[in-house]
């Protein structure tokens, strides 16, 4: 498959046409509240796919080893990913293209292929990791995960493939409604709201090994290579105009700011009642078990509901941003709204990755942490490269007209990308040498 595919994209590549900037009308329309809602998706469920059932547990993870003192990291994550994400936007709106393509076009097949190639095992193994998430959730209610698996195999399948992109939305939407179940479980746990205030605004580091690998984990999590296909990607399939990119920007930034609420909601529940218990957790379902006897059943029932939501939207975010990436690269048909007859490849692919995530998920006693290990791994080398990419074609006239990055986006952008390069290479030195770091 490696070699097939950059056959088959250099001859799709031979004839390319320039890249084309739309116009941004006269006389941008009005921000009548239906007008604001009608744009309103791309931005919030790519930003709330984020908060999958990796994500989930890293928050938790983070809340009942460390409580709330990496609070005023997610701060400066939140702004860093608004910047990101909003270059995404922006380059959907003006170009009409996703990211794999931009990257096709511009910097050759030879490029978009490893990205594109990386990009499918990463997501892959997250994949699997989603649908591991919708088991443990499941388990949670006393639903065996052979009865709850292939049913959220089916429904996730179906919402893709069945309706128009329009359909999906909305049923990505009401998913990313669920996560108002972890600020409700926040305020069970009762925490001290001035102490999570002062955590917010006073920065705490430390070069623990521990910590070191907690604060990379936080980054790696919040911002991952997926968000930034997908948001473009579904710009594109939206048919977002110019004269909407302004209600567009406020969905990025609404989409951003909801998720890292709730995942600031997430670290304080935690860090309230497993905490101060010295209760350790590896997984979102650990999560909601220890809540149980510290924060009481409904909060540990809330976390638990969370789960099943976030897993949900991200076994359906996931596999579709990875099919949305491939095809925009090598030049195939990519669109929910296209039926499986006109769009056979993406359609495909989306089926055999909601397949495969399934299938390794019901597999009984496997161990998928390596998979996950191994997919966050591939997440973090990625995304140093992927924003590379994006600040070379959201920076170059010939791709975005006059709509390139001003001076405060790409610091921001460019202190984002090299502090994430840093992470990048500290993850993986500590990892495969653990006492480099000492401690």
């Amino acid at each position: 498959m490696a070699f097939v595919l950059p056959l088959i994209a250099r001859r799709l590549a031979a004839r390319r046409p320039p890249v084309r900037v739309r116009p941004w009308p006269a006389r941008p329309r009005g921000w009548s509240l239906r007008r604001v809602l009608g744009v309103l998706g791309p931005g919030l469920i790519a930003a709330a796919a984020g908060n999958d059932a990796g994500g989930i547990a890293t928050y938790a993870s983070v809340g009942a080893e460390f409580g709330t003192a990496l609070l005023w990291a997610l701060l400066l994550i939140t702004l860093s990913l608004a910047v990101v994400q909003e270059m995404a936007a922006r380059m959907g709106a003006v170009t009409g293209k996703g990211l794999a393509e931009l990257i096709r076009e511009e910097f050759g097949v030879r490029w978009a292929t490893l990205a594109m190639l990386t990009l499918l095992v990463a997501n892959g193994g997250t994949t699997i990791a989603e649908f591991a998430g919708i088991a443990a959730a499941a388990e949670l209610f006393g639903i065996s995960k052979y009865l709850a698996v292939p049913i959220a195999t089916a429904l996730v399948w179906w919402v893709v493939v069945g309706p128009s992109y329009r359909a999906a939305e909305r049923v990505f939407l009401a998913l990313s409604a669920v996560f108002l179940t972890y600020i409700l479980a926040a305020f069970l746990a009762r925490p001290d709201w001035a102490a999570v205030g002062w955590s917010l605004v006073t920065p705490t580091f430390h070069l623990q090994p521990d910590f070191l690998m907690a604060f990379i984990t936080l980054v790696g999590t919040t911002i991952t290579p997926y968000m930034q296909f997908f948001q473009q990607s579904a710009v594109v399939d939206k048919a977002v105009r110019m004269d909407e990119y302004p209600r567009e920007r406020v969905d990025v930034l609404l989409g951003v700011l909801y998720s890292n609420l709730v995942a600031g909601f997430i670290i304080v529940a935690t860090a309230t009642t497993l905490f101060p218990a010295g209760i350790t957790v590896t997984s979102a379902s650990d999560a909601a078990r220890a809540l149980a006897p510290l924060a009481g059943q409904y909060a540990a029932a809330l976390f638990g509901a969370g789960l099943l939501g976030a897993s949900l939207l991200a076994a359906s975010v996931l596999p579709l941003s990875t099919a949305y990436a491939i095809c925009g690269a090598f030049g195939w048909e990519r669109s929910v709204s296209s039926g499986f007859q006109r769009a056979r490849v993406f359609n495909g692919l989306y089926t055999a990755l909601v397949l495969l995530g399934a299938l390794v998920a019901l597999v009984p006693g496997l161990p998928l942490i390596g998979a996950i290990i191994a997919s966050q791994f591939l997440d973090g080398l990625l995304l140093p490269i992927v924003l590379l990419f994006m600040l070379r074609l959201v920076n170059r006239p010939s791709v975005m007209g006059r709509y390139t990055n001003g001076l405060v986006l790409n610091l921001i952008a460019w202190a984002t990308t090299l502090l994430l390069i840093a992470l990048s290479l500290a993850l993986l030195a500590s990892t495969l040498w653990p006492g480099l770091l000492g401690g």
